[in-house]
């Protein structure tokens, strides 16, 4: 196992402890004690990770915080211009562009397509990621059983395309993804398959800032269907770009987290994450 995906394990592991205990308070020595791991190490590596303590990453899950958020957030366009992006051009903090195959694209399951894929290393656990040379076209968290999974399902969206393993390629990407160059405006270009509704709604995910929070209500009023609510949702789940497209932003109007395609453990770590460090 690799150190970095080791490390998440048992940052996660202390996160759930933390969240189920809330209330006790545990102390550090019972959170490092809760992993199997000392104290002093514990803390140097939850610290590395999120950029603050164990007790500090606590407040940004918490359904107070996180219903203050959804405050902010009430118009995301306002909130996309306040960041400095703009919507209408379809970035956010990494840059990502957004295109979608065409029709016949779509009709030939990526006939002609090569496509490359790896497993790596990340913050949130091993990323299983896919590439054309239009752009990131899957990405996924997986767990030690979910390799197979991620190519049955690659296979099958993209039936003609050719498919093969190349891990110094996606690994150039990864690096882009989660150890971006600083200063660097290179667009990092996302492929998808989708209908125009699920356009709208993963092009709204897209004006989310990393740090801040939403809710499908939200969402569903800013793409100018309101009462779609459900759509919104299902639209959300069905987002086949892990983090890029920021789905885990996306929480209850009641400051809860809810559901998450990749695990709700893993929500609560990417929003505690992003929230600490853009404190």
């Amino acid at each position: 196992m690799n150190q970095e995906t080791y490390n998440y394990d048992k940052i996660a592991k202390a996160i759930e402890f933390i969240v189920a205990n809330a209330k006790d308070q545990p102390s550090l020595f019972e959170v490092a004690e809760e992993v199997s791991i000392s104290q002093f190490h514990f803390q140097r590596v939850f610290t590395e990770w999120a950029g603050v303590s164990p007790k500090k990453f606590l407040q940004f899950i918490t359904a107070g915080y996180l219903k203050e958020k959804i405050r902010e957030s009430s118009n995301l366009v306002e909130l996309a211009e306040l960041a400095g992006l703009s919507s209408q051009s379809r970035v956010y903090d990494h840059f990502i562009s957004i295109e979608a195959v065409t029709p016949q694209e779509f009709k030939t399951s990526g006939k002609g397509l090569d496509i490359s894929y790896g497993i790596h290393p990340s913050p949130f656990g091993d990323c299983f990621i896919a590439v054309t040379d239009r752009g990131i076209c899957a990405m996924a968290f997986i767990d030690e059983t979910g390799r197979e999974a991620e190519l049955i399902a690659l296979a099958k969206k993209w039936h003609y395309a050719n498919i093969r393993h190349d891990q110094v390629l996606t690994e150039s990407f990864v690096n882009r993804i989660f150890q971006p160059a600083s200063g660097s405006l290179e667009k990092l270009p996302i492929l998808v398959q989708g209908t125009n509704f699920q356009l709208k709604v993963w092009e709204a995910l897209l004006s989310i800032p990393k740090g801040a929070v939403t809710t499908y209500q939200q969402i569903a009023q800013s793409i100018g269907h309101p009462a779609a609510v459900r759509a919104v949702g299902s639209a959300v789940g069905d987002n086949p770009i892990a983090y890029l497209i920021p789905c885990h932003r996306v929480i209850r109007k009641e400051g809860l987290l809810g559901e998450y395609r990749w695990g709700s453990l893993r929500k609560k770590a990417l929003i505690g994450w992003e929230a600490a460090r853009s404190a």
